[in-house]
């Protein structure tokens, strides 16, 4: 006869194998709040493109998901509003229940820039979000990936939850940094290696997708085109994938213990291929 547990449904199997876990490794349980339930996906943007409001927004609230848009003013364009979001816009995003987010205020990766110069970078974007009465950033995403082990301790001097960088693996967040989140990064020619990464939310691991603009005028080598991000959205939803915003992991994840339990692992992959 098999045992009790073998007859329990895969949750409530999920649940029971977290509390194991929770007393054979104490610091497991203080960092993760609440079993993280499968399909759970990250929709993070960058740089700011005019489509992120014009198409990426609404089509996100009529499918009612939510996401985190990391925000710089990129140059040289940043004030070509057929290209940028202007600020106002941005305000709007934040009112319309999606997080804005720190990509730094020039789109400067940390390697290029000193301490100080960084924590300017980073305070710009903090007094903007401010004074459009968003809220202070809890969340960076390091432009093109680029990071200095310094650039971690920043970002803990500022009070931030979680940073996100590359890699193309799923996030775990019992071995992952919460300042080395790992994500996919979409483009216009990697469409099935995306569908493979979303079933690789479960047991614990979460998906996070990089995207750019839906389309990216000024990138297109970063570009997700409308009919692709549209059948993205599309299988999330008839396959009840939970979507959610990057601060939102916070939901499930102690931040502030996972900082002090977890050292920042440099060997794993950062950056997208």
């Amino acid at each position: 006869m098999y045992p009790y547990f073998y007859k329990l449904p895969i949750g409530k199997l999920l649940i029971l194998f977290m509390s194991i876990l929770g007393l054979a490794f104490p610091g497991n349980a203080q960092i993760v709040k609440k079993p993280i339930p499968d399909k759970l996906v990250v929709l993070t943007f960058d740089d700011a493109p005019v489509t992120h409001y014009t198409y990426v927004a609404p089509l996100l609230k009529e499918y009612g998901f939510n996401a985190t848009f990391f925000v710089c003013e990129f140059p040289p364009n940043y004030q070509d509003t057929t290209k940028y979001m202007t600020w106002k816009q941005i305000q709007h995003l934040g009112k319309m229940g999606f997080e804005v987010a720190n990509h730094t205020h020039t789109h400067k990766g940390p390697s290029r820039l000193t301490h100080d110069e960084f924590a300017s970078q980073l305070a710009y974007i903090e007094h903007k979000c401010d004074s459009l009465q968003l809220g202070k950033p809890l969340t960076f995403a390091y432009p093109g990936y680029d990071l200095t082990p310094q650039s971690l301790e920043t970002l803990q001097q500022r009070g931030y939850l979680f940073a996100r960088a590359g890699g193309s693996r799923p996030y775990n967040p019992l071995t992952d940094h919460p300042y080395l989140i790992p994500s996919w990064a979409t483009t216009q020619e990697n469409m099935g290696q995306i569908m493979d990464a979303f079933r690789q939310a479960a047991n614990g691991r979460v998906v996070v997708l990089t995207l750019h603009g839906v389309p990216d005028y000024e990138h297109p080598w970063v570009t997700t085109t409308p009919a692709q991000f549209k059948q993205y959205l599309q299988y999330l939803h008839a396959n009840h994938y939970q979507v959610i915003s990057l601060k939102e992991l916070s939901t499930y994840i102690d931040a502030r213990q996972a900082l002090q339990l977890i050292k920042p692992d440099f060997t794993k992959p950062l950056k997208n291929n």
